[in-house]
């Protein structure tokens, strides 16, 4: 039988299956994983999530299992607005917010509002691999954009600019996946002289922004340009990533109605049930205090990683120092793949994250992508000199 399968799906390039491999290594008892990006479960609120879950259907329960409307539920739409201006000081307005599940879901979106085939889009390099994955499917062309240790190339940002035509830029401000990189506030200014005044949108990505360890946070692009940045924000990584839900923030109109349109015609609306429960969950409890706890574990984690990290990695290794989030990326001595390293490692029991699917264009680089956020530190201990004998033996 001969299948056509859609060009979409047969790209050669298409990296869906990392994704998949990913999960599936956390989801592995027997391996000790460092490499997807998922919070503690120590800090998943199980007991205020079933309090939750009981008030809603004994209140609500009919409207709880009902279809509901695509924008989301009006009370934690509103909650979400409460929240840009307190953390952020950025003044959203529930006719600007659209729920969506999860922000995988708001990539799409926005990927197929905006991108047309051989459309021009501009991302960090290295950059969030499922944001590469979907814009991929929608066809453009890909200019990446280089990352300094304080932030996106703003020389290299300018001189695209202006001598290419892209629509739009996808960043990730604060503790950049996979890199844990922040803009420093002068980046981020230099970046938004670079882009005021032109047609070159700003998609910024923002899950990991609450979840700062140490230093201080900086402005978000939105600050600068006002409607020229689409926010994407999420509860994934500060409430639940299985209740998968997310949401775009949106001032423009013409792109709002759009988005709605779109995700209108996709499903019909998130998960009317779990923004019920999430809402009366944010009723009920202190988001900052729950948020403080995730963070003084998540900063204890990190400071274990990095010691193990010195302890068992050979000289010549090299790793940032994140100040939140929940990655540290580590650079490999010369002559040495990432994707070799990772290869060895699974062989010995550990999953880490090679950084060649984070590249539009690179192959066979030396990096890659360790996760800290979700593992005991007996795990760590075990797991880095595991993968510091691996690198030993390779170099």
């Amino acid at each position: 039988m001969n299948i056509k399968i859609s060009k979409r799906m047969s790209q050669p390039d298409f990296q869906g299956a990392f994704t998949a491999d990913i999960l599936k290594a956390a989801a592995n008892p027997s391996l000790i994983s460092f490499a997807g990006g998922l919070p503690n479960p120590v800090s998943f609120p199980v007991e205020e999530m079933e309090a939750a879950t009981n008030k809603v259907l004994a209140r609500d329960g009919v409207r709880a299992l009902q279809y509901s409307g695509a924008q989301g539920y009006p009370p934690l739409i509103k909650r979400i607005c409460e929240r840009y201006k307190k953390i952020m000081d950025l003044d959203f307005s529930p006719k600007d917010i659209i729920i969506t599940n999860g922000s995988q879901q708001a990539l799409d979106m926005f990927s197929a509002v905006m991108i047309d085939p051989g459309d021009q889009i501009m991302v960090e390099n290295p950059t969030y691999l499922c944001a590469l994955q979907t814009f991929h499917l929608y066809y453009p062309e890909v200019l990446p954009i280089k990352l300094n240790e304080d932030g996106i190339d703003t020389d290299m940002l300018a001189e695209t600019v202006k001598t290419q035509n892209p629509k739009f830029i996808y960043i990730i401000p604060n503790f950049q996946n996979p890199t844990g990189l922040t803009y420093s506030e002068n980046v981020r200014q230099q970046m938004a002289e670079v882009l005021k005044g032109t047609d070159v949108l700003v998609l910024e990505d923002n899950p990991y922004g609450e979840l700062r360890f140490s230093g201080e946070a900086g402005h978000s692009l939105h600050y600068f340009l006002g409607e020229q940045c689409v926010m994407l924000g999420t509860f994934s990584k500060i409430v639940s990533p299985g209740m998968r839900i997310g949401w775009i923030a949106c001032k423009n109109r013409e792109i709002f109605d759009k988005l709605l349109a779109y995700k209108t015609t996709m499903d019909l609306h998130t998960n009317i049930f779990c923004q019920m429960v999430l809402e009366q969950y944010l009723e009920d409890n202190d988001l900052d205090a729950h948020i403080e706890r995730a963070k003084k574990i998540y900063g204890e984690k990190a400071e274990y990683m990095i010691s193990c990290m010195e302890k068992y990695f050979p000289e010549g290794v090299t790793y940032t120092k994140p100040e939140g989030g929940m990655f540290i990326w580590v650079t490999l001595p010369e002559g040495i793949k990432a994707v070799d390293v990772q290869a060895e490692a699974i062989k010995e029991g550990v999953a880490v994250c090679a950084g060649d699917p984070f590249y539009e264009n690179e192959r066979g680089v030396r990096t890659m992508r360790i996760n800290y956020s979700n593992s005991t530190n007996e795990a760590m201990d075990k797991g880095m000199k595991i993968l510091g004998d691996v690198m030993k033996k390779m170099i």
